[in-house]
């Protein structure tokens, strides 16, 4: 009998009990967030700790992001990150196409030199740039965490690029032939094509920007500006750097700014993995 034919061998039910294994523990952190998050602050420093709380305090969903005035900084957040994932999406696309479907002569060389970018720490350009949104008036606002994203990312030009490689020139030519514009190949043509690609690039900026502590830490002085990220920063401790008992109130606020990115990445999964699996489709 071949051992192939059977629907369930040994190796198959091997690799669904790793898999699961793998599974169980990427979400164990998880759920004992949400264990913290449901239970009283007696509760979380009991010694030795329940894994489940006693009682649920659903109001600790409530209290706690009171306490960081959590609805205030996710409306900052939302905007700067919404704002920085459009100009990274249409700059790193017009980017992308311009060194794929355009042919003009060194265009390979101003590709290497511009995703040469990835291999530079973001932290060696902090100083001067700090420098130079201090020169220009700009600190305590928001523009150096928006502006910077419209001049395109390495990362998401790469990607942009090859998927564009992937596709047919005679799209283009047939455009071309009908009085098409590069504008107008774009939009009408490359865009519904590449749908994976750029939201895989949406994804990437998105979490980026909401996920970001450092540039905001650097660029933001006022409370009123500040985003999710330093309002979780200082809810772990106080101005004297104390640090916070509240872990329940912390915990339950944490999973909330968790949760957009999450939920964004559960529903756009599919055109992610397409769009990171296009990047080897083509080496032209």
């Amino acid at each position: 009998m071949n051992p192939r034919a059977v629907p369930f061998s040994f190796s198959r039910i091997c690799w669904y009990l790793l898999c699961a294994l793998l599974g169980v523990s990427m979400l164990l952190p998880l759920v004992w967030m949400l264990s913290i998050a449901l239970k009283t602050g007696a509760d979380v420093n009991k010694l030795p700790p329940d894994f489940f709380p006693s009682q649920f305090h659903w109001s600790n969903f409530v209290d706690g992001p009171a306490q960081v005035h959590f609805y205030r900084l996710l409306l900052n957040t939302v905007v700067i990150t919404v704002t920085a994932t459009i100009g990274a999406v249409v700059s790193s696309m017009l980017v992308g196409y311009g060194l794929s479907r355009i042919r003009f002569r060194g265009r390979k060389v101003w590709f290497y030199l511009f995703t040469a970018g990835v291999f530079v720490p973001p932290v060696v350009g902090l100083i001067p740039l700090q420098h130079l949104w201090i020169n220009l008036g700009l600190i305590d606002t928001w523009a150096p965490l928006i502006l910077p994203s419209f001049l395109a990312s390495p990362v998401m030009v790469f990607l942009a690029r090859q998927y564009f490689l992937s596709l047919p020139f005679s799209l283009d030519e047939a455009a071309r032939i009908d009085g098409a514009s590069h504008l107008r190949i774009l939009w009408s043509i490359m865009v519904p094509l590449t749908k994976p690609v750029w939201i895989t690039m949406a994804i990437l900026s998105f979490q980026f920007a909401w996920n970001d502590y450092l540039n905001p830490l650097v660029y933001l002085q006022s409370a009123d500006k500040f985003t999710l990220s330093l309002g979780m920063a200082s809810f772990v401790s106080d101005a004297a750097g104390t640090a916070t008992s509240q872990y329940n109130f912390f915990m339950a606020a944490n999973l909330l700014y968790m949760l957009p990115p999450l939920l964004l990445f559960f529903f756009a999964q599919r055109y992610f993995m397409e769009g990171v699996g296009a990047v080897g489709l083509s080496s032209k």
